[in-house]
């Protein structure tokens, strides 16, 4: 059951209905998570513009979904599971490669690497182990890709206490967190 319902278009202020309506020209749909996040503009607009800088960054769209999906799958956000299941595979990853991420792993050395630092930075609350960095530089992640992973952890972050709390409708095609 909804515990924060979204906020209809009737609803919104101009200013929001504008942003809402922008997401909507971009991506063609508005996200049951951005309607519920517009019920405070501050979080919407702190959701979009880190969104937006994120995407300009050094890692490739695959590589912020790895991330998004193995942070969505520590958090157990199956909104942003089923979401970012899509938005991977429109990415290019496949079942195994989106499946793969989820739990902190990948088929390749460089993208396993992102899921790994990924879980152990969510699991571990930021807490990870220099041997465990030491490892990563040593599969290809430099301090600049931990930087931006962690920058790319704390969006994905925000949506999934967003949807927990929440209680989001998943407008996705939904995939079990078990699976």
């Amino acid at each position: 059951m909804t515990y924060i319902a979204s906020l209809t278009m009737d609803q919104a202020d101009s200013t929001t209905a504008a942003t809402l309506n922008a997401v909507k020209a971009q991506i063609g749909m508005i996200p049951n998570l951005f309607a519920t996040l517009a019920k405070s503009p501050t979080a919407l607009h702190s959701l979009l513009g880190l969104n937006q800088t994120i995407a300009s960054g050094r890692l490739s769209a695959s590589e912020r979904e790895v991330i998004a999906l193995a942070t969505s799958q520590a958090n157990s956000c199956q909104y942003c599971v089923s979401a970012h299941s899509l938005l991977g595979k429109n990415a290019g990853l496949n079942q195994e490669q989106l499946h793969a991420a989820r739990f902190g792993d990948a088929v390749t050395d460089r993208a396993s690497a992102i899921a790994g630092f990924t879980k152990a930075l969510v699991e571990h609350r930021g807490h990870v182990s220099i041997e465990t960095l030491d490892q990563l530089k040593a599969n290809g992640l430099s301090e600049a890709d931990f930087l931006e992973i962690i920058a790319n952890v704390v969006a994905t972050t925000l949506t999934n206490y967003t949807n927990n709390i929440a209680r989001t409708v998943i407008d996705f095609p939904v995939v079990a967190l078990n699976a």
